[in-house]
């Protein structure tokens, strides 16, 4: 450990999933329960979906043999030309297939300590600089036990490390899976596991699904829906098998090393699926094995240097110098110390995703991260693409963790690919679409079977929300090939889309039809709620975003199409954002009456936060108009609406406002976490024993928002200025920043005291040195050059202190 690391403490094991600490590669995750006698180590791996490649393809030939398509569409747009919204409503009820897949929980590993259940317990604690959670105890007779599990990327593997002092230990390893296994090896000093997964896993979208698993028992479409686990064990005590698992007698010291192999796995990176279940078998336990011969001090040296490279090289500090080990429910949740709060949330949010989302290892975060113990996951567990999936990566760049963003654009592709077909065969235009779900199999249709809510179903904007990170990506690390080659092709395709989709609005104008604004109603004239109308605030936004972004990828590459050509034409037919008679931000088209002023969404506000399209400087009218809108949807809500709501505050500028939404969203739950239990006059959320952010129950997305929103809060360059402590609390009057990461290919290290900026380097890690960068604090400006590969200085005041020197 170094003096610098950040720990969390808990002074027991814990009873519940909820009070676990969570350790991943971005393929394997876990769980770790701690304890002296039995512990449990919960394991999931990324790539453990429910379902098929095929999946999307089939279920969109069945939608459009039921009826879907462009003729439907039609059918659509003359209901609500005609101002019957509800008969609207009812025709889409076809473009609906079945629910996008589940992600599914793996296995479990099983350590019981004889002499365990009299021990005395010294704690666990989970550092968030190097990963390692660790915990201690003390036997009977006196032997001292100290234990430390990780994940490690170098070998794909979960690793846990047994070290006794002054005496040895007995204790059986056990594996199992909550699905369904069909091969146990148990022999020598290896474990390995063969196990089913089901085809179908998510026949219904809401909590509290119970219909069971749908499993094959073979392959399907070419596909084999199978992996294998193993487990490997290197002790100098003696190793038996026992009842298929593992006992070891007399140890001092023990590693256990977990591989996994799946034939999605193998899907996913591109694989040919030839690999029958006896390799999955092998491949396991040969990875296991591998690893386990390492040595549990190889292991961890490699392990630390790749985390701590990863994490280390950005950092944001509140309050006072923090390092050292603090209790969980005194020092977070005890509510005592919220500058310890945000700085430890704002590493906890790094944490996670470099732990959940890593290139080449597997999916993206969903909305679990990679963490999820339940064959039947809230909301599947899968993608949400109306906030929830943009949200897990809205701080990836600015905080440090360009790499970790790699596997959002790697599934992009895929929604992409089976977006192009839906496109065409349910609307019969060019381009790719996606809507409220995906998976990691790339799900593009509609979902809900029929009876989904058009609120939330009959969404069309997923994918232009999704591909407006492909741009944040390349204007953070102003990568040209990346633009080229990954971009390009997902704009482009994008913007093909919703260039055929906008239809005449007889005034000149175009309009999106239909129309909705996630998960929001407003009120016919009768005074019936309903969601499908035309050009809603939040479609424009995003179709104009797509668009222009578009337009400067083709600039920047020199490519001059037909497909530019358009943009160009439709740009200035586009409606702008209005402002309702009350004074905020309108969300439809038409001033039309909201079914609940006081929404957990905030659709139309996409255009603060994270497209940028409104700012206090250069529309103060309109943000004057989203800070009304802020004032009238109010304050509670959970985790995710929260974190969206502090960094649209701190767009807005409005520091203060940031802060109590901080301090709401990061008190501790009360009530039942699997149920909507009100905390403390708030609608729903707070924090988790274990500071997972809830809805609830638990989804990542708060967590990772409150990172992204802690950012904003203090530096922002979504303008083309690095814009220092825009939004600084009153009460925030110290802190460090260093390394976090601007638009343009720019870092920043900076420093304030008493509220005010005491220095700032700006280091130029990429981009084109010959532009001057803007950087600005309160009311002070200022322009430099900042060479390739050098850092320049400025003081208080921004003016330079000595010459650039090297980064």
């Amino acid at each position: 450990m170094n003096t610098s690391d950040l720990l969390l403490r808990w002074p027991a094991p814990a009873s519940t999933w909820n009070e676990a600490a969570p350790v991943g590669n971005g393929r394997l995750g876990a769980m770790v329960f701690g304890g002296a006698h039995r512990s449990r180590i919960q394991i999931n791996d990324s790539t453990v979906w429910s379902g098929t490649p095929a999946g999307p393809a089939k279920a969109l030939a069945d939608v459009v043999a039921a009826g879907a398509g462009p003729e439907r569409l039609a059918e659509v747009r003359a209901a609500l030309r005609a101002g019957d919204p509800h008969r609207a409503e009812e025709l889409l009820m076809a473009f609906e297939g079945p629910y996008s897949q589940e992600y599914l929980p793996w296995a479990d590993l099983w350590l019981t300590v004889s002499g365990g259940e009299r021990a005395t317990y010294r704690g666990r604690t989970l550092n968030l600089d190097n990963g390692l959670a660790e915990d201690a105890f003390e036997l009977p007779d006196g032997t001292a036990v100290d234990r430390r599990t990780w994940a490690d990327a170098g070998t794909g593997t979960l690793c846990t490390d047994l070290v006794a002092h002054g005496g040895s230990v007995d204790l059986r390893l056990e594996l199992t899976s909550p699905l369904k296994e069909t091969h146990r090896t148990a022999d020598g000093s290896g474990l390995v596991l063969g196990v089913e997964i089901p085809v179908d896993g998510a026949p219904a979208h809401e909590p509290g699904v119970t219909d069971p698993l749908r499993y094959s028992e073979g392959p399907v479409d070419g596909y084999d829906p199978f992996g294998a686990i193993a487990l490997r064990v290197e002790t100098d005590g003696e190793v038996t098998a026992d009842a298929g698992a593992l006992r070891v007698t007399g140890a001092t010291r023990l590693l256990a090393v977990v591989a996994s192999s799946t034939a999605a796995l193998r899907h996913w990176r591109g694989l040919p699926a030839a690999e029958d279940r006896a390799g999955h078998l092998d491949t396991a336990a040969g990875s296991a094995a591998r690893a386990a011969e390492r040595g549990a001090g190889d292991l961890l040296k490699a392990h630390e240097a790749d985390l701590r490279g990863l994490l280390g090289g950005t950092s944001l500090r509140i309050g006072p110098r923090r390092s050292g080990t603090y209790d969980v429910a005194r020092d977070i949740l005890g509510g005592g110390d919220e500058l310890l709060t945000a700085t430890v949330l704002f590493q906890l949010g790094r944490y996670l995703l470099a732990s959940a989302s890593r290139p080449h290892a597997g999916p993206p975060a969903n909305l679990q991260g990679i963490w999820n113990a339940d064959l039947r996951p809230a909301w599947s567990s899968n993608y949400t693409v109306n906030i929830n999936t943009q949200m897990n990566y809205w701080g990836a760049e600015a905080a440090g963790l360009s790499s970790c963003h790699e596997p959002l654009f790697d599934l992009l592709d895929r929604v992409a690919a089976n977006g192009t077909d839906v496109a065409t065969r349910l609307y019969g235009v060019r381009g790719w679409v996606a809507h409220h779900n995906t998976d990691m199999w790339g799900w593009a249709l509609p979902v809900g079977m029929g009876h989904g809510a058009a609120s939330w179903a009959i969404w069309q904007m997923g994918g232009a929300w999704l591909v407006q990170h492909v741009w944040d990506h390349y204007e953070f690390t102003q990568e040209a090939a990346f633009l080229r080659d990954r971009a390009w092709p997902l704009l482009s395709g994008c913007a093909e889309f919703l260039l055929d989709w906008l239809v005449d609005d007889g005034a000149g104008g175009l309009d999106t039809l239909p129309s909705t604004s996630p998960e929001n109603h407003f009120l016919t004239p009768d005074g019936s709620p309903a969601s499908v109308t035309r050009s809603t605030a939040m479609d424009m936004a995003l179709t104009r975003a797509v668009l222009e972004r578009t337009l400067n990828a083709a600039g920047l590459l020199g490519l001059d199409t037909p497909l530019t050509g358009r943009i160009a034409e439709t740009l200035p037919k586009l409606h702008a954002p209005r402002i309702a008679a009350g004074g905020w931000l309108q969300e439809w088209a038409e001033d039309l009456p909201e079914q609940d002023p006081h929404h957990r969404h905030l659709s139309q506000m996409v255009t603060v936060h994270p497209l940028g399209q409104i700012t206090p400087d250069a529309t103060p009218e309109l943000a004057a108009a989203a800070t009304a809108l802020l004032d009238r949807r109010g304050p509670g809500a959970m985790g995710w609406s929260w974190a969206w709501k502090m960094a649209l505050r701190a767009r807005l500028h409005d520091a203060d406002t940031a802060r109590s939404l901080f301090d709401e969203a990061t008190r501790p739950l009360a009530g039942d976490p699997g149920t909507d239990a009100p905390v403390d006059g708030s609608q729903w959320g707070g924090l988790l024993p274990n500071l997972f952010s809830t809805h609830p129950p638990f989804q990542i997305d708060g967590n990772y928002g409150f990172t992204a929103a802690l950012t904003e809060m203090v530096l922002q360059s979504h303008t083309g200025t690095v814009h220092l402590l825009p939004a600084l609390p009153a009460g925030w009057a110290d802190g460090q920043a260093t390394d976090l990461r601007c638009r343009g290919g720019l870092g920043a290290d900076f420093t304030w005291r008493d509220g005010e900026l005491t220095a700032v380097t700006l280091r130029r890690h990429a981009g084109d040195d010959t532009v001057p960068v803007r950087i600005r604090h309160r009311d002070r400006t200022a322009e430099l050059r900042v060479p390739a590969g050098a850092a320049v200085t400025l003081g208080a005041d921004l003016r330079p202190r000595g010459e650039a020197r090297p980064c």
